[in-house]
C-alpha cells in the first residue's frame, strides 16, 4: 500500500506543475473552451426549440390483436450502436492478438521500472489509472451526443452519470482484457487458439443480424432484432454498457448498478489473471510504450512519418519494370511504396474490402431488403473518405526537397508524376465498384461515370487544401492558421453551394443521378481553381535546406 501511496502522490504532484503550466500560460485552455461553448450552445439552441407540451416519450400504438407494433426506427438505432460497439470490441480483440499494450509511457519506464517498486504494484496502479482518460473521453462524448439529443430525452444528472459510465467503463475494460491476451500468449503460446476465437465470435455475432434479416418480410426490417432484444443486455462489455444506459428509458437505478457490478467482477477477475500470469512484463511493455511514444512524436510533428510505417511488408522483394527517367521517378517512388503496403500497388486490399460491400449492398437493394438509398449512402461516405484522404496526403514534404527541384523536367510533369499512382488507384477502384453494382441494382448509367468523376474531384480538393500552405509557407505556425482559413473558404464557396445544388437537384428531380451531377458540375470549378494555384505555387518553390 506504500508503494501505491508513493505512485498516487507522484501523479498529483504531476497534476498540481501542469496546473501551474496553465496559470502562467492559460491560453491552453481555448481548446477546452472552445468545445465547452459549443455544447453549451447547442444545449441552448435545443431547449429553446423544444416544445414544452410535447410528450418525452410516445406510447406504442396497438393492432388490432392487442400486440404492440414494433418501432423499427427506434429498433434501428439502438442495433446500428450496438453493431458499432460489437464492431470497436471485435476490432480491439483482433488487434490485441496483433500488438501488446501498454499503460505507461518512457519517462515510467526510465524511472518507475529501476525503482524498487514491485511490479505488480506498479500494473494495479496503472491499469487502475487508465479509467480516468477513459471517463475524461466519456464526459466529452455524452456531453456533446446529450446536446444534440436534449429535446427528445431529459438530460438530469442521473442520466448523464449513466450515460458517462457506461462509455467510459466500456473503453476501461479493453485494455485490460488486451494486456491479458498477449500476456497469455507470451506464457502459454495461444495467440493462434485466441485469434480464432476471435473469428469464430464475429461469425457468429453477424449470423444474429443476417438470420433475422432473412426470416423477416424485409431485410431491414429484422436485421437487428435480436440484438435489440432485452436478453442482449447480458452480452459481456456491450450488452452491460447498454444496460447501463437504459436507465435513460426505465429510470431503474437498480438495474443499471448491477451491470455496473458485473463490470466491476470482470475487471477483479482479470487483474488477478493478468498478476498470476504477467510475471516480469517489463520486456514486452518496452517494445508497445516505445511504438505509442514513436506514434505521438510523428502526431506532434517532431518525426517524419517515413516510407516503411504502416507497410505490410517493407523487405519485400520487386521486380519493377523500367519507368524511364526525369520526372516518372515520382511515379516510380509512389509505385515502390505501394507495392510494400499492399498485395498490388494499384488494387490493394482495402479497395478490394470496399469493393465488396458496395457489391453486397447493390444485390441486397435489388432483393429489397433495403431502398437503394442505403447504397446511395454507402457511395457519399466513400466520397468524404477520399476527400479526407486528398487532406491526408503524406509524402508532400518532399516538395521542398533538392532532389524535386533538381530533376530536368516541367513543373506540370512532375506534378503529374506526383499523383498519377493515386488518380489510377482511384479509378481503378471506381469503375470495379460502380459498374457492376450499377448492373446489378438496375440503377442509371449516368451514376458510372459522375460517380468517378466526384471522387477524382474530391480527392484532389482535398489534396490542394493539404498542399498549398505546405509548399507556399515556411514557417509551421503559418501553415497551422491558413489551413483552417482555406478549409472553412472552400466550405462556403465551393462546398456548401455546390451541396445546395445537389440537394435543389434532387429536391426537383427526385432522383440521386442529377443530385450526384449537381454536386459534380459544382465541385468540378473549386478542383480546377485549386489545381490551378497549385501549379503556380509549385512554379514559385525556391532551393531550400528543410
Amino acid at each position: 500500500m506504500n508503494e501505491i501511496r508513493l505512485l498516487f502522490r507522484k501523479d498529483i504532484l504531476i497534476l498540481i506543475n501542469n496546473i501551474k503550466l496553465i496559470l502562467k500560460n492559460p491560453l491552453r485552455l481555448l481548446p477546452y473552451a472552445g468545445i465547452a461553448g459549443y455544447i453549451f450552445f447547442m444545449y441552448w439552441l435545443r431547449l429553446k426549440n423544444r416544445d414544452d407540451d410535447a410528450s418525452t416519450q410516445e406510447m406504442p400504438e396497438l393492432d388490432l390483436n392487442g400486440i404492440p407494433e414494433v418501432n423499427f426506427a427506434l429498433q434501428n438505432i439502438i442495433g446500428g450502436v450496438t453493431i458499432l460497439a460489437l464492431v470497436i470490441l471485435i476490432y480491439q480483440l483482433f488487434r490485441a492478438t496483433k500488438n501488446n499494450v501498454s499503460f505507461f509511457k518512457m519517462a515510467d519506464v526510465n524511472l518507475l521500472f529501476t525503482a524498487p517498486v514491485k511490479p505488480e504494484n506498479i500494473l494495479i496502479y496503472y491499469m487502475a489509472r487508465s479509467i480516468l482518460p477513459s471517463l475524461g473521453g466519456a464526459i466529452i462524448f455524452v456531453g456533446y451526443a446529450s446536446s444534440q439529443a436534449i429535446d427528445t430525452f431529459e438530460m438530469t444528472v442521473a442520466n448523464f452519470t449513466f450515460l458517462v459510465l457506461a462509455a467510459g467503463l466500456f473503453f476501461f475494460i479493453v485494455s485490460p482484457i488486451k494486456f491479458l491476451v498477449y500476456t497469455l500468449n507470451s506464457k502459454y503460446d495461444v495467440m493462434e487458439y485466441i485469434r480464432t476465437g476471435v473469428i469464430v465470435l464475429a461469425v457468429l455475432l453477424s449470423s444474429m443480424i443476417v438470420i433475422p434479416g432473412l426470416m423477416a418480410e424485409k431485410f431491414w426490417m429484422g436485421m437487428f432484432a435480436w440484438v435489440t432484444s432485452p436478453w442482449f443486455d447480458f452480452f459481456p462489455i456491450v450488452g452491460w454498457s447498454r444496460g447501463i444506459a437504459s436507465y435513460l428509458v426505465h429510470g431503474n437505478a437498480i438495474i443499471s448498478i448491477g451491470f455496473i457490478l458485473l463490470y466491476g467482477i470482470s475487471y477483479f477477475v482479470i487483474l488477478k489473471l493478468v498478476i498470476r500470469f504477467s510475471g516480469y512484463y517489463y520486456e514486452d511493455v518496452l517494445e508497445a510504450t516505445k511504438s505509442n511514444e514513436e506514434k505521438l512524436e510523428k502526431v506532434k510533428g517532431k518525426k517524419e512519418v517515413g516510407e516503411s510505417s504502416y507497410s505490410l511488408n517493407t523487405k519485400k522483394k520487386l521486380a519493377l519494370p523500367d519507368f524511364g527517367s526525369g520526372a516518372k521517378a515520382f511515379y516510380w517512388r509512389n509505385y515502390v511504396h505501394s507495392s510494400r503496403q499492399d498485395f498490388h500497388p494499384l488494387f490493394g486490399l482495402y479497395s478490394l474490402i470496399m469493393v465488396g460491400i458496395g457489391i453486397v449492398l447493390a444485390c441486397l437493394s435489388l432483393f429489397e431488403w433495403f431502398s437503394h438509398y442505403v447504397f446511395y449512402g454507402y457511395l457519399l461516405i466513400l466520397l468524404f473518405i477520399y476527400f479526407f484522404a486528398g487532406i491526408g496526403r503524406a509524402n508532400v514534404g518532399d516538395l521542398k526537397k533538392p532532389f524535386f527541384i533538381l530533376i530536368p523536367a516541367t513543373w506540370t510533369s512532375k506534378f503529374w508524376n506526383m499523383i498519377k499512382l493515386d488518380i489510377l488507384q482511384i479509378t481503378l477502384f471506381c469503375l470495379a465498384l460502380i459498374i457492376p453494382s450499377v448492373l446489378i441494382a438496375g440503377l442509371n448509367w449516368f451514376i458510372i461515370p459522375l460517380f468517378l468523376f466526384a471522387t477524382l474531384e474530391l480527392y484532389l480538393v482535398g489534396f490542394g487544401i493539404n498542399i498549398i500552405p505546405q509548399i507556399a509557407l515556411d514557417e509551421g505556425w503559418d501553415r497551422k492558421l491558413i489551413k483552417p482559413f482555406m478549409i472553412g473558404g472552400i466550405l462556403v464557396f465551393g462546398l456548401i453551394p455546390a451541396l445546395v445544388f445537389s440537394i435543389v437537384a434532387f429536391i426537383i428531380s427526385k432522383q440521386f443521378v442529377w443530385a450526384l451531377f449537381g454536386g459534380t458540375f459544382g465541385m468540378f470549378f473549386v478542383a480546377a481553381i485549386l489545381m490551378h494555384v497549385t501549379l503556380d505555387v509549385m512554379k514559385r518553390l525556391e532551393f531550400k535546406e528543410v
